[in-house]
Parts: structure tokens; sequence; C-alpha cells
């Protein structure tokens, strides 16, 4: 009975405190679509980074997340634009989610930092050709 009353109590104060609307960061990749993401630096750091980290590090926790930093996989864009467009192991994918542009530009980022200097480029036009129709959800 005595938690009964001092939860009645906590909601009746909460009741009294005046609406504040959240504010948070974009959602990601599983989102809005967010249109905004113009550069492939805003890409990694809305979608990418909470997994491959700030540094491009990548980590270890319920998954390991490979680096991106110093990562020989990434010497032909083509194998880190498939990657985005179909995911790969823990790593979902992105085709439908990220428009091609965005993924060009994330992977052409990804590419010349962290450490990485390849000095060739994915075009938007390749990852349109790569992309294909986007995955359905399994049921």
């Amino acid at each position: 009975m005595k938690t009964l009353r001092s939860t009645l109590s906590i909601l009746a104060l909460l009741s009294t405190l005046p609406s504040v609307a959240a504010r948070a960061d974009s959602p990601g990749a599983g989102g809005d679509r967010d249109a905004t993401m113009t550069s492939g630096a805003e890409t990694y750091r809305h979608v990418c980074q909470a997994c491959h980290m700030a540094n491009g590090k990548g980590g270890v926790g319920a998954a390991v997340i490979p680096a991106l930093a110093g990562n020989p996989k990434l010497a032909s864009p083509i194998y880190p634009a498939t990657v985005v467009l179909n995911g790969y192991g823990a790593m979902p994918w992105f085709n439908g989610v990220l428009t091609p542009q965005q993924i060009a530009d994330v992977v052409n980022y990804v590419r010349t930092h962290f450490g990485n200097s390849y000095k060739d480029t994915i075009t938007v036009d390749t990852v349109k050709a790569m992309a294909g129709p986007p995955p359905h959800p399994m049921h």
C-alpha cells in the first residue's frame, strides 16, 4: 500500500511539470531517411559511428565490429560499397535506407580517413549499378 501511494505521489508530481519535447540527434539509418546528411562525414557520424566508433577502430562487445582504420579490405571501393549495400555479418544492409549518393560519400570518406589514404573513389553511378532492388525484410 505504501508503494502504491509513493507511485501515485510521483505521478502526481510529474503531471505538474511542464512538458518538454525530447531532443536527440538524428535517428540514423533506421529513421526518416535523413536527407540532410550531405557529406560522407555526416553520414558516418549519424549512421556508422555508433558501431565503428568515432576513431574508426571498431570494437568488441555484443559483437565484433571491424576496424575501418587502416583496413586493407578498403583498398578497392567495391568491397565497402558491397558491404554497405548488402550488409555482412552483424552489419545490416543500407540499400534503400541510404541514398546512392550517401553510400558513395561515406565509402569515399572512410577510404580517406582513419589512417586510410586510398585515392580512387566510387561514383554514385557505380553504387546505383551495384544496388539492385532493396532487400525485403523477413516476416
